[in-house]
């Protein structure tokens, strides 16, 4: 795990603030949309597995909650489109939008993670992410 995925998974895990995890991220040194988009996707997509509604309720929820104006594009599009779809469109984003989509999708991925680990993974599980000090 290299130190923007461990800082994800910290955020996620609330290791660290939120605000701050947010800042660290997109202040990072050698950031990278793409990278860091295709990491959150794959995070994403794995913590709502389609096998259970419930899940998929946490991710709505978390479309919801999120912490920015919900005029925002990420958002309207996050709510607007199949998750598959919205993914896609975020992934093509203009530039002046990326910043807004990158903290999206990380309380996306707190809410939905947070989850999985208090259902899936609650009695443990193999998840390297899940097992940082």
């Amino acid at each position: 795990m290299n130190k923007i995925e461990l800082t994800i998974n910290e955020i996620a895990q609330n290791k660290i603030e939120f605000n701050e995890g947010c800042k660290t991220v997109l202040n990072y040194k050698d950031f990278n949309f793409e990278t860091i988009f295709s990491c959150l996707r794959n995070y994403i997509f794995n913590s709502i597995p389609e096998k259970t509604n419930y899940n998929t309720q946490t991710y709505q929820n978390a479309i919801k909650t999120i912490p920015l104006k919900s005029t925002f594009t990420p958002i309207v599009i996050l709510k607007s489109f199949d998750t598959k779809i919205a993914f896609n469109k975020l992934e093509k984003i203009i530039e002046n939008e990326r910043e807004k989509t990158i903290i999206a999708l990380l309380w996306i991925l707190k809410q939905t993670d947070t989850e999985r680990r208090n259902t899936e993974c609650k009695n443990g599980c193999g998840h390297e992410w899940h097992n940082i000090e």
